[in-house]
């Protein structure tokens, strides 16, 4: 063949090979989310054989996370989130901040910096997207009372990962120039200046939705329903998912899943929205796939033996360290016991800001190598041992808290 056949070879190599996987894994009672893991590790680069363009894997994931987070926006109004603010707000804060601070004593333990132990920190405090919905959605948790304030837990620290990731840079330079105290001042300003328009950024993204998309988005799908053609309503509704995701990020830097999370809210003012979701759902179950295929490229099998103790101990702060966080919280704000084990569970891993991160770390010489492997190992283990997290965490609410 003469012409480019990466990103055919990508979807035919990871969707051909989940299956089987995922069919493996189903037949030995293992989630199949387990063998689409394995799949990236066998077309990823640290394996013999095919490799995969990374690049466009990492495309195709977040286009996963995404419709996924559109989906969840089509049945999450604002009423919901606003519902569980109390819980979700400080709760999401206080475990970002304490598991931060586990991850920046192991970081300084590990002999790293002051600001790359920050990252190594924020790396471990959120969790992934993807993981939290998919293993909510299989248990039919996600639209219940404790699955709506997983949901608003996650949106919580989505939005604090947003504003990390522009300060990360300015907390970098106020480090680089102490030994430069003439430039203090001019650096002050800078800081307070990236505050404001991070501030101003999101709160004219989230006014433009209420007052504009709110109105315009249902009107839209309401008129392309009108046409009687089911073709040009899908269309309709992956465009909306997609290209508000894509505003959001190119005109707001928001994150793209939070665009799509507000896309479907606003979608669900519409009496179509029901059919919406229905509609995405094929597309966004194939590029939720994709998104553990993705994870799976990433990780690099050698770091276990490299760095077996460290690894253990990072492992630890995602699966443990935070779960005993959050459900603390959740019981100290007088919820449930059952309520506390569900949302607590579902936290018990990291993710997609976590990969943001730690690049953005390695690219600013923050972080090494090393540390990015650690981190991208810690989420492939976690991701993996979650769904046996979920279970024990509901086998123990059915049993002692029903």
């Amino acid at each position: 063949m003469t012409h480019d056949t990466n990103l055919i070879a990508i979807l035919v190599a990871a969707f051909g090979l989940a299956l089987v996987l995922g069919y493996v894994a189903n037949r030995l009672k293992v989630p199949p989310l387990v063998g689409y893991l394995l799949t990236g590790i066998l077309i990823g680069p640290t394996t013999p054989g095919f490799v995969a363009d990374m690049g466009l894997a990492h495309q195709l994931s977040e286009i996963g996370v995404m419709l996924l987070m559109f989906g969840v926006g089509l049945h999450f109004s604002i009423s919901d989130l606003m519902a569980v603010k109390r819980l979700a707000i400080p709760g999401a804060i206080i475990q970002i901040m304490l598991s931060c601070l586990l991850g920046v004593g192991l970081g300084l333990w590990w002999d790293l910096s002051v600001m790359g132990s920050l990252v190594f920190g924020l790396s471990l405090s959120v969790a992934s997207t993807v993981v939290l919905l998919r293993s909510l959605e299989a248990r039919d948790l996600l639209f219940t009372g404790d699955g709506k304030i997983a949901v608003g837990w996650l949106v919580v620290e989505d939005l604090v990962m947003v504003l990390m990731l522009v300060l990360l840079p300015v907390a970098a330079d106020l480090i680089a120039s102490a030994n430069a105290p003439q430039a203090g001042l001019e650096m002050s300003s800078s800081v307070w200046l990236s505050l404001s328009v991070t501030f101003i950024k999101l709160i004219g993204f989230v006014a433009f939705m209420l007052i504009v998309g709110k109105r315009v988005l249902p009107w839209v799908l309401a008129r392309v329903a009108d046409t009687g053609s089911r073709e040009l309503f899908t269309l309709c509704v992956i465009a909306t998912a997609l290209g508000t995701a894509f505003l959001a990020a190119a005109v707001f830097d928001v994150s793209f899943a939070l665009g799509a999370f507000f896309a479907g809210m606003m979608l669900r003012e519409s009496d179509l929205s029901h059919r919406a979701a229905e509609e995405s759902l094929p597309l966004r179950d194939a590029f939720a796939v994709l998104f553990f295929v993705s994870v799976g490229m990433l990780f690099d099998p050698s770091i276990v033996v490299r760095e077996p103790f460290l690894l253990l101990l990072t492992v630890i702060v995602v699966i443990f360290a935070k779960t005993l966080i959050a459900a603390g919280f959740v019981l100290l704000s007088g919820y449930p016991p059952r309520t506390a084990l569900v949302v607590s569970a579902s936290l018990a891993q990291i993710g997609e800001f976590s990969f943001i991160l730690a690049g953005m770390g390695l690219a600013m010489q923050l972080i090494g190598q090393e540390v990015y492997s650690v981190i991208l190992a810690a989420a492939f283990v976690s991701i993996a041992v979650n769904v046996a997290v979920m279970n024990a965490a509901i086998k123990l609410a059915d049993r002692y808290f029903t």
